[in-house]
């Protein structure tokens, strides 16, 4: 009875420091921008130029 009480604690634990980090990315802005992510993959790269050749 004893693990399951400490496997309880340390659970809500590691969820209590996953939820804290969550809502510290989202105030921070990380999820803001939900355009340019999905679409900046349609846009092709510049062309790499090599100056040695």
């Amino acid at each position: 009875m004893g693990v399951i009480v400490l496997l309880l604690i340390a659970s809500i634990s590691v969820a209590a420091i996953f939820l804290v980090a969550f809502i510290w990315s989202v105030k921070s802005g990380q999820y803001d921008d939900e355009f340019s992510p999905p679409v900046r993959m349609l846009f092709d790269d510049k062309p790499k130029t090599n100056s040695n050749q």
